[in-house]
C-alpha cells in the first residue's frame, strides 16, 4: 500500500521548486516508491562551507525540504498545512564534489506529527548525513506550533 494522499508528480515538485532555495541550491526531486521519496543536491561552491566541503547547513536544507514534501504529499492539503518542528542531522563524511541524493522514509505518520528519516549518500553511494525531520501538521486557518 502506498503512503502517499497525492501521487508524487516529479515534474509538479520540480516545477514548485523554482525561484526558492531549492533552485539556487539546485535540489531536484529524482524518484519515489511507495514508502520512500528521493532528491539531490549539487555539491559545488553554492553547497561548500569554507573548506571546500559540503556545508552541514546545506545537507540539512535538503533534508528538510525533501521530509517536509513528503509530509505534504501525506496530507489532505484541502484541510491541513505542514511545518518543520525539528530537524536534526549527524555528518558523517565530507564530500567535496558531485552531488549528495537524500532518501526519506517515514518513521512516524501520527494524525498530527511526521517524523522521517532521511538519509545522505555521494555519488559512490557512501552515507554522508543521517537525519531526522519532525513535522507539525496543522488544520488549515490555524496558527503552527511555536518554532
Amino acid at each position: 500500500m502506498s503512503l502517499w494522499t497525492t501521487q508524487p508528480d516529479l515534474a509538479h515538485l520540480n516545477e514548485m521548486r523554482k525561484n526558492t532555495i531549492c533552485d539556487v541550491l539546485d535540489i531536484t526531486f529524482d524518484a519515489y516508491d511507495d514508502q520512500s521519496i528521493t532528491a539531490s543536491m549539487v555539491v559545488d561552491h553554492r553547497t561548500h562551507q569554507p573548506f571546500g566541503l559540503l556545508h552541514g547547513g546545506a545537507s540539512v536544507v535538503l533534508a528538510e525540504t525533501l521530509g517536509s514534501m513528503a509530509s505534504y504529499l501525506c496530507i489532505d492539503t484541502k484541510k491541513f498545512y505542514c511545518v518543520g518542528l525539528e530537524v536534526n542531522a549527524n555528518h558523517l563524511r565530507g564530500v567535496r564534489s558531485g552531488r549528495v541524493s537524500a532518501v526519506a522514509k517515514p518513521v512516524h505518520m501520527g494524525r498530527t506529527t511526521h517524523v522521517w528519516d532521511i538519509r545522505l549518500t555521494d555519488d559512490n553511494g557512501k552515507l554522508n548525513c543521517i537525519s531526522r525531520l519532525t513535522i507539525a501538521v496543522v488544520p488549515l486557518g490555524e496558527t503552527p506550533p511555536a518554532r
